[in-house]
């Protein structure tokens, strides 16, 4: 059984997230689970989906990728 990476796309632009989602999309080791607009968002997915791997725009509004990185 093949064991995929599993990512989370944060951006507040949703153009940005699709591009991300096309070109992870190529890749059949690579499984996009979710996306979130802000910071908020980006924390209740990860704790609802674990994903392995997060991508996270710095810019976002409201609570920023480093501090809900944090």
């Amino acid at each position: 059984m093949e064991t995929k990476i599993t990512v989370l796309i944060v951006d507040d632009h949703a153009i940005v997230r699709e591009g991300i989602r096309m070109i992870l999309a190529r890749h059949g080791d690579i499984e996009v689970i979710g996306e979130a607009e802000n910071g908020i968002q980006a924390i209740e997915q990860v704790e609802k989906l674990s994903p392995d791997v997060v991508l996270m725009d710095i810019a976002l509004p409201g609570l920023g990728g480093l501090e809900a990185t944090l």
